[in-house]
């Protein structure tokens, strides 16, 4: 007979595998960066999110800490490495001001993580009690990997535009949040239940901004497209002009 653990057993590898497809989702995002030498109006912001919710899971999975969750290591040690090399390549696509408050960010959370596990190692004996205050802080990091695609979100909503919130990554949150959702509620697990249920919202709304605005960026594509291209000699200096940048890393 199948099971709830047998079900939950099941859900949980599941997410595994979706987690590693989030993980990569962003891989067509990163070969656009390099193939135009630039991050244009991209944000850093998710992969650093991510970053240091990988971070945080990894020592939560440590056996000094929860034994026997040697996936959960695994799985987020993948994605601390993936997550190292988009922030590298926006690093290496940036400009100065960008590169110094990528910098800034990934010195921040380095010194967190470092910081949290000496305290906890050091300090705190009970695995139980280290497992309740690391699953605290990964409750809060998975919100704030959740919730990071909001700026995304105000520029899109005020640009009209998607052509900067990667398809890929939202249907794959979306997808993942709902999947440790279900994996939480088959038994009861609020530090996994409440970050991913605000994930499964948060990649709803984005899905559906895309389902409003994708009509509307396809429109403004052709419209650059069919301008005409500025004289390549011409000796009068136009002024630049962008998008508002919402996201001021």
């Amino acid at each position: 007979m199948f099971s709830k653990g047998d079900a939950r057993t099941l859900i949980g590898v599941i997410g595994n595998i979706i987690s590693i497809i989030l993980f990569l989702s962003p891989v067509p995002t990163f070969y656009d960066i390099w193939k135009k030498k630039s991050v244009e109006l991209y944000s850093p912001m998710p992969y650093l999110a991510t970053f240091i919710n990988c971070g945080l899971w990894v020592l939560y999975g440590l056996p000094m800490v929860q034994p026997h969750s040697t996936l959960v290591v695994t799985i987020n040690a993948s994605g601390l490495v993936i997550e190292l090399v988009y922030i590298s390549l926006f690093f290496a696509f940036s400009n100065g001001k960008k590169r110094l408050n990528l910098t800034m960010f990934m010195l921040i959370e380095c010194s967190f993580l470092a910081l949290l596990t000496l305290l906890v190692l050091t300090l705190v004996h009970s695995i139980k009690l280290r497992a309740s205050i690391v699953g605290s802080i990964c409750m809060a990091g998975n919100t704030l990997m959740y919730a990071s695609p909001l700026s995304v979100m105000k520029m899109v909503i005020k640009t009209k535009s998607v052509e900067y919130m990667p398809f890929f990554l939202s249907l794959f949150s979306f997808l993942n949040g709902v999947c440790w959702t279900s994996y939480a509620l088959i038994h009861l697990d609020p530090f996994i239940a409440v970050p991913n249920g605000l994930g499964t919202l948060l990649g709803a709304a984005q899905l559906l901004l895309y389902v409003m605005f994708y009509k509307s960026t396809k429109k403004m594509k052709a419209q650059e497209k069919a301008q005409p291209q500025l004289p390549t000699d011409t000796s009068i200096a136009l002024p630049h002009s962008s998008p508002t940048l919402i996201n001021g890393a």
